[in-house]
């Protein structure tokens, strides 16, 4: 049985995000900087870090501005890179039933691949996890995404850093990420498809639109095959828990009742 924690709600969610926010500091700071160095100022790069609020979206807009990209192709470029959320916030919306439609749109507008992923775990894990709490996660994060950026910024003209070093911050954030979702063996086969397809689709594209093309497949694949061998052969291996000794297939906890 879980145990509820004291204290205001403020700080419980605050709990959940701060690990998150810790590794959005260096990462927002660069970002701020790179977009300085791009033309924006403290505004302009507040007011982006809130509406797109997206590390890899703000990256891209800052290194093809610097290329003198068009700016259709820069729209075309982030609605692809973007697309993937309308996946991601539709495997939450069971979580989100009775909000109302502002509730729903300041959360969408929040929402990120880092926070989504803190929420969602805390949904699958925790009942007693609230949509609020979520809410209360994505605006942690987004406050420190946008104080890192217009940090980043202010300082932008005084320092000088290599910003490929934010290139290996950003795999090792991910790569963390992937690490704390893979539970089974089907997952960890599904990251390594979705890995090699990625490589595959961005040769092919020369863009980074072989993201989102790997994703889509990589997903509907992992759907396929999950629903495929829970039908034919429920105690198939590749359901099994990595983690778990007894090798026993991992238990869908919606099915479980307290």
């Amino acid at each position: 049985m879980k145990q509820i924690e004291n204290g205001p709600q403020w700080r419980v969610t605050l709990k959940e995000a701060w690990p998150l926010c810790l590794s959005y500091t260096p990462i927002g700071l660069a970002c701020g900087i790179l977009l300085h160095a791009a033309g924006f100022n403290t505004i302009l790069t507040g007011l982006v870090s809130v509406f797109v609020f997206s590390g890899g979206a703000q990256f891209m807009i800052a290194q093809m501005l610097t290329t003198t990209a068009p700016i259709l192709t820069i729209i075309l470029m982030l609605f692809f890179l973007e697309l993937r959320y309308a996946l991601l916030g539709s495997s939450l919306a069971g979580y989100l039933k009775g909000q109302n439609h502002r509730f729903l749109f300041l959360f969408a507008v929040s929402m990120n691949d880092e926070n989504y992923a803190i929420n969602y775990l805390k949904f699958v894990t925790d009942r007693n996890w609230t949509p609020k709490d979520a809410l209360q996660v994505e605006h942690w994060s987004l406050l420190v995404w946008t104080v890192s950026n217009i940090i980043g910024s202010l300082i932008g003209s005084a320092v000088q850093i290599n910003l490929t070093v934010v290139n290996f911050a950003l795999t090792a954030l991910f790569l963390y990420m992937i690490v704390m979702q893979i539970k089974t063996r089907l997952i960890l086969l599904i990251s390594v498809i979705a890995g090699v397809l990625a490589t595959f689709f961005m040769l092919l594209t020369k863009s980074t639109l072989g993201l989102v093309i790997s994703t889509l497949v990589a997903s509907f694949l992992g759907f396929m095959i999950e629903s495929y061998v829970s039908k034919r052969w429920p105690k198939s291996h590749l359901l099994y828990k990595i983690h778990d000794p007894s090798g026993q297939p991992e238990v869908d906890k919606e099915d479980i009742e307290i």
